[in-house]
């Protein structure tokens, strides 16, 4: 539990929480960041990559909010109700005790499903309580102007392309284009604020007290009745399903994709230009989250993105750039133009703010790697796919044995210029020899000859070209002795054994170099130059790899040294953004799935390996 207290002053970051001091609630569809001092300072409505209604965690002026919160000095506590994704945010006072319960109900009647109803049920559990809030919507990330007005025992906020309406069990007032409240609740009293998208087939609806406690209970029995599918059963069981539930609130139900992070722009660094829109489904996340989510049990959601792939992915062709774009649109789109809100002053001032990502357009050769592990690992766990799938995979395994050895701009998406980086030939040999795998074992046909010179043509060059004897360390790419944390995968991609004297040699180099309290950095930018201004924080996947490579190597006591050691590093809900800080703060956009499924696949091996 996280204690909060009031922050005097005007400062900046007074104006900001912390990027770690805030939960998730969704409904499958879209979500909203909550702070622990109750405010919803991010929520884009109807999907992930839609113009923001809230977003003054990107700027506490312009950005738009829904605050509610004590209206007397306060102590605050937050937590999900248990096995769910319904937050509780506690307000302690001198007299009496209150919660907040934030939720977005779950549920497969389209019509309702497009209301994309937000509730926000107010209860005093001791004494008596005064609260206040402030409905303060700013549309189009601030740039729509709305009007609003009553309709009936409603408010409707509208704007040009998306009309809000809130249903509240207590009075409000006006305020300009916001609306407030002031009330207070006696030991056992509840209010209720409901914000309806409404608009063609979706009529405005009230939302009284007996409707927002039988949508409280049938949420949290969706939740629950969603995680009793995990046949996780290990030492880590409430931090591994935590992550479970936060992959689950990054799938966007209608086409089956997941994406990155639900928010863009949180800066990797405080005033630095590392600002990036994750909203998106990158191949790489997204399988990488089908492996997680298999290894728990939960089929369904990789049979759901294995349709997206299939009905929503388009390839581009068998030319140099390869097939597939290395991230979609949660629809499939392919053209994602990255652009500044200039207006918006960024996160504790961290310009530039950005909407769209241009490394859509890079070549990444790993998602090839990631992608088909996915899918050899869905035909072993999962349901065989079919032919059509297999007729497809096989384009995709013979055009990487063909352009393999090229260079790309790498996994970390560098805009510093190509090069031929080893992590990118490692899961080139994983896609080829996983495919090989899969027709071996169901004899499906493939052109082994070909398939098998290109694997071993790979794994030869890596032998031979990624190893360094200066550092006696496989390194980053080509022709130079920069480390690389993405090496970690290679044992876990099981490339190389484990316990070679060659790895052992590698991890104890890392360990040496970009290891820092169990923290691992990415790689040097200044020995590796990646085209971008400022430093960066530790890369926590690449500390969840860490562990996992040393539980590999048999040396358990430091792998579970520093497991325990990450998980201090989470939220207060158990929650991680993509890097932490120096000074242990979460960075970078928030939470993060590539650290979560991270997290869930150590814990697994982990526990595995202990026994």
């Amino acid at each position: 539990m996280l204690d909060v207290t009031d922050r005097p002053g005007p400062t900046r970051s007074a104006r900001y929480l912390p990027i770690a001091e805030h939960g998730l609630i969704g409904d499958l569809r879209s979500v909203a960041l909550v702070g622990t001092n109750g405010t919803i300072d991010w929520y884009c409505c109807r999907r992930f990559d839609a113009p923001s209604v809230f977003a003054s965690i990107l700027d506490a002026d312009r950005g738009g909010s829904f605050e509610l919160t004590a209206d007397v000095p306060a102590k605050t506590k937050q937590f999900y109700f248990p096995d769910t994704n319904v937050l509780i945010t506690r307000f302690f006072t001198e007299d009496g005790v209150g919660e907040v319960q934030d939720f977005m109900p779950v549920t497969d009647d389209s019509g309702e499903a497009d209301r994309h109803r937000l509730i926000r049920r107010v209860v005093c559990t001791r004494g008596s309580i005064p609260f206040q809030a402030r409905v303060a919507p700013r549309f189009d990330y601030g740039t729509q102007p709305h009007t609003v007005r009553p309709y009936g025992n409603q408010t409707l906020f509208e704007s040009a392309n998306l009309t809000l309406a809130l249903t509240t069990t207590v009075p409000i007032e006006p305020a300009g284009p916001d609306v407030t409240s002031e009330f207070k609740l006696l030991e056992g009293e509840s209010a209720v604020f409901a914000l309806d998208r409404v608009g063609g087939d979706v009529a405005p609806r009230g939302c009284p007290r007996a409707e927002a406690e039988e949508q409280f209970a049938t949420t949290v029995a969706f939740w629950r009745r969603w995680l009793s599918a995990s046949r996780y059963r290990g030492r880590w069981r409430e931090t591994v399903h935590r992550s479970a539930l936060t992959l689950k609130l990054l799938t966007y139900v209608p086409t089956g994709a997941i994406v990155a992070a639900p928010t863009t722009s949180l800066p990797e660094q405080l005033g630095g230009e590392r600002n990036w829109d994750y909203r998106y489904v990158w191949i790489r996340d997204a399988a990488f989250c089908v492996y997680a989510l298999l290894r728990l049990g939960f089929t369904g959601e990789a049979k759901a993105f294995m349709d997206f792939l299939n009905q929503h992915i388009s390839t581009r062709g068998d030319g140099p750039d390869g097939p597939l774009q290395i991230m979609y649109g949660i629809d499939g789109r392919t053209e994602l133009p990255e652009r500044e809100l200039n207006h918006l002053e960024g996160y504790r001032g961290s310009a530039p703010v950005r909407i769209g990502n241009a490394a859509a357009d890079q070549l990444q050769l790993d998602i090839y790697g990631a992608l088909i592990d996915s899918v050899y690992l869905y035909d072993k766990w999962g349901q065989p796919i079919s032919g059509d799938q297999w007729d497809r995979l096989c384009d995709l395994v013979d055009w990487v044995c063909d352009h393999w050895d090229q260079p790309d701009e790498g996994v970390w998406e560098t805009r510093g210029g190509r090069k031929k980086f080893l992590y990118s030939q490692l899961m080139c040999w994983v896609a080829i020899e996983r495919a090989i795998r899969m027709a071996n074992h169901r004899g499906l046909p493939a052109d082994m000859p070909h398939w098998s010179h290109a694997r071993d043509a790979i794994y030869r060059r890596i032998m031979r070209h990624g190893w360094s004897d200066t550092r006696q360390a496989f390194v980053q790419h080509e022709d130079d002795d920069v480390l690389d944390a993405a090496v970690l995968m290679m044992p876990l991609a099981k490339f190389i054994s484990p316990t070679d004297p060659k790895w052992l040699a590698t991890l104890d180099a890392l360990s040496a170099d970009l290891v820092s309290d169990s923290l691992v950095y990415r790689y040097d930018p200044a020995a590796s130059p990646d085209g971008l201004r400022g430093d960066e924080g530790t890369f926590s996947i690449c500390s969840f790899w860490y562990v996992e490579a040393l539980a590999r190597a048999g040396r358990l006591e430091e792998a579970r040294l520093a497991f325990e050691k990450m998980l201090t590093y989470a939220n207060h809900l158990g929650l991680y953004a993509e890097e932490i800080s120096r000074t242990g703060d979460q960075q970078g956009n928030f939470p993060q799935a590539f650290t979560h499924l991270a997290l869930i696949s150590a814990a697994f091996n982990l526990d595995r390996a202990l026994g």
